[in-house]
Order: C-alpha cells, then structure tokens, then sequence
C-alpha cells in the first residue's frame, strides 16, 4: 500500500488537487482515466494538464497504466490521502501528522493534531490488502456491485465508521469521540491505554470480564453486534475502564446470523480471559437475553448517514471541484449564455433574410405601402419574423447543431496522443519491422 509520504503536499499547488480530483472523478465510472478526459473535468484555464500529471506520477500521487485496449491514470492510496488532508486542513481539523501508532488488516492509525494543538487520532482505511480480500464474504460493503475500486469501498468503510461512532457516542457508549471524516479518512479522539491483547496481568479479571459482557448486551439492547469483539478492539487506560473501537463490521441484531455473531463475541472474550488471565466465569450472555431498548441499526440505515451521506458526499466532490482556483460556476453560465446569444445572432440572421424579402414586396406595392410597411416593422410581442420558416426546417437545423455538439465532445474525450493502446501498438509494430529490415 506504500507508505504516508508527506514532503511533497507543501508544494503541490490548487491545480494539482484540481488534477487529483479530476482523476478521481472520472474513475467512478472509469477504471483507467484517459488523459483527454482528466484535462476536460479539471477545466484548468491555463493549460497545462500533460505537465502536472507528469509531477503528480511522478510524486507517486497517481499512476499510468497500459492495458491491452485502454491506456490511462488512476488514483493511489497516497493521492487519495492528499485528497482528504488538504478537505480536513481547511476544515481546521488537521494540522500536522505524527507518529503511526497502528497497522491493521483493514486500516492505518497515525497521531495527528489541530489548529488548537491538541492530539487526535486518525484511521486510513486501507481495503485492499493481500492480507484481507475476502471481502464479499466478510463484508456487506460491496453489497449488489459487481466490480468497484478499493478506494471506493474504504470511502464506504469509513462514512460506516463513523456512522456508528457517532450514533454510539450520542448514546454515552465508551466509544472515542468523533471528531470529522473525509473520504476513507476518519478523526477521532486520541484513546489513551493500551489494547487489551498486550495486558498480561490485571488486578479484578472478574470485574473487567462482567463490563465486557454488560457492554455486548447493552449493544445488542440498542439494536447492533459488534461482529469483532475480540481483544484486539478493546482499549483498557489505566482505570482498567474499556473503550471499544473499529466498527465497520457492525451488524444490526434483527440480521439473520445476529445469533452466531452474538455468540462469537461472547466466546471471544471467554477464551481469552481464560488463556491470558486463568479466569473462568460460570455466567455468560445468550442472544436469548436481548431486550430491544433503541434501534441504531434503523436510524443509520434508513435516515442516518449510509443511505444519505452518499449523496452528500458526491455534491460536496462537485463543490470542492468548483471552488478551486481556476474555475467558476458563474464563468461557466456565462458562457453558455455568451452561446446561446451567439444561435439568436445566427436566428435573427435568417429572419432578416425574410425581412429583406418581405420588404422586397412591400416597396413593389405602392397603393398599400404604408400599410404593409406597419405589418413589416410590427413589435416583437404581437408578429414575429420568423414564423416565416417551417417547423421542419428548425426541427433539421438543430439536430445538426446537437449532433456537430456531440460529436466534437466524442472527439474531445476520445483515446488518443498518450492514452491510446492502438497508438502504442502501431508503433511498437513499426519498430519491430525496421528493427526486421535492418537486421535482413
């Protein structure tokens, strides 16, 4: 996955992040992004696009492909890092970026702080790894998608995250404190301990383990399983008081396998207590035990975040594109109005052909000139000019006009120079004939 490379994000410039955001644009409905593409959504005023894609791979912020039809960019881990940085950055909520505190199969925990100096913690989710790929099996993140990027399924892992963080926090669960989230980035509070799995020794085992087993039940009372309940996930401070994190895998306890995830958590801690510390307790939950007290499963699913933050999600991609230097949305209205006036210029033309024929027969007749001349230079709002022409004939004129419009953003967008597999196969079949000839 590489590592969190940092020294270039102090010279990379708007035009660069409007680059990256281009990319990443397109790869949503894209797997490689043709080079002509990226150059017509980042729009850059100046030119230039061929130059910055150069030191964006060159930085290892994208890279370029060749495949054996398509040729184009896509994202990497650290481009999509860049992406959330600069949005939590102007958010005020990262400043600087410390020390990696954690590696997971699915994540990257590092130390980070604010405008006010004050310590937090950030996840990079990282999906993706040969060390997790299973993840249609153990995860419901991919749901009805048949192929999608990693970046996208960590983007959706980390609006989960903190869907339930959130909701759990609100309820005064010991959870850390949400902070903000940007794409697969999530801040949060800086949990203070040490993870469960590295205690070897406790004073009260049997307290520890009756918080532990109160904490599952209590989570299923309001309606969700934690699905990995286990000592990894478990913070204990110095007070022997647990905190629980990572929670994409959250399920809601009306799930058809609710039970065997139930029971999983609870044998999890049972064994380990049992390994680590000698403790065997005679009483421990069943799924039996449930009383629904709250429903956060139907408040995240339904009218939370999973279902609408996506969306906002999207509008605040637009946005952020918008907003860069370079572009605006007003200069792009205007536009269209400066070309819309240009087809009324071009209209008014032909009805002034009309005019001059129509003013042709007005002079030939002179017992009603002034007549005709009155009927000729009518206001706009009671006679038009050009009601002259038929429907058909406009009906013509602007499938013409759409289909030159169409066709010249086919052209605009279509492989070619770099980006083009077919390019790159003639000449290297040119190459290897005069290589042929030569070597005859």
């Amino acid at each position: 996955m590489g590592k969190l490379n940092l020294k270039f994000i102090r010279y990379i410039s708007e035009e660069h992040f409007r680059i990256l955001t281009a990319i990443e644009m397109g790869m949503k409905n894209h797997e490689l992004v043709p080079g002509a593409l990226v150059a017509k959504i980042a729009s850059l005023r100046g030119g230039g696009c061929h130059q910055l894609l150069r030191d964006l791979t060159g930085n290892k912020l994208c890279v370029y492909e060749r495949g054996k039809r398509y040729d184009g960019f896509r994202l990497t881990n650290l481009g999509y890092d860049y992406l959330a940085f600069r949005v939590l950055t102007k958010r005020s909520v990262l400043t600087s970026v410390g020390n990696q505190i954690g590696v997971g199969k699915e994540s990257d925990v590092y130390v980070v702080a604010n405008d006010e100096g004050e310590q937090l913690c950030m996840k990079l989710h990282r999906l993706g790894r040969t060390s997790f790929r299973k993840l249609k099996e153990k995860r419901d993140y991919h749901k009805h998608r048949k192929n999608t990027s990693w970046l996208y399924l960590s983007r959706l892992a980390a609006v989960r995250e903190f869907a339930y963080m959130k909701a759990l926090y609100d309820r005064k669960f010991p959870v850390p404190k949400p902070a903000d989230f940007n794409r697969h980035c999530v801040i949060m509070e800086l949990v203070g301990g040490h993870p469960l799995c590295q205690i070897r020794d406790i004073n009260d085992p049997a307290n520890l383990y009756d918080e532990l087993m109160s904490l599952i039940v209590n989570l299923a009372n309001h309606g969700v399983i934690h699905g990995d309940f286990n000592e990894f996930n478990i913070m204990i401070d110095s007070n022997n008081k647990p905190t629980l994190i990572d929670f994409p895998q959250m399920v809601s306890s009306s799930h058809l396998n609710a039970q065997w995830f139930f029971d999983r958590d609870v044998n999890c801690i049972r064994e380990f207590f049992k390994k680590r510390f000698n403790y065997e307790s005679e009483l421990w939950p069943s799924f039996s035990d449930i009383v629904r007290e709250d429903k956060i499963d139907v408040e995240i699913e339904a009218s939370g975040f999973i279902k609408t933050m996506e969306p906002e999600l999207v509008e605040e991609d637009k946005e952020e594109l918008l907003n860069m230097e370079g572009v605006s949305l007003e200069k792009d209205v205007q536009a269209l109005k400066l070309e819309d006036a240009a087809t009324c210029d071009e209209d008014n033309d032909i009805c002034d052909g009309h005019n001059d024929n129509d003013n042709g027969i007005c002079d030939g007749d002179n017992d009603n000139e002034d007549a005709i001349s009155e009927a000729c230079h009518a206001p706009d709002d009671t006679t038009s000019t050009c009601s002259t022409m038929s429907r058909e004939w406009v009906r013509s004129k602007v499938k013409q006009s759409l289909a030159r419009r169409s066709k010249k953003e086919h052209r605009r967008i279509v492989a070619k120079g770099e980006a083009s597999a077919v390019t790159r196969n003639r000449r290297t079949n040119i190459e290897i004939i005069r290589e042929s000839l030569l070597s005859d």
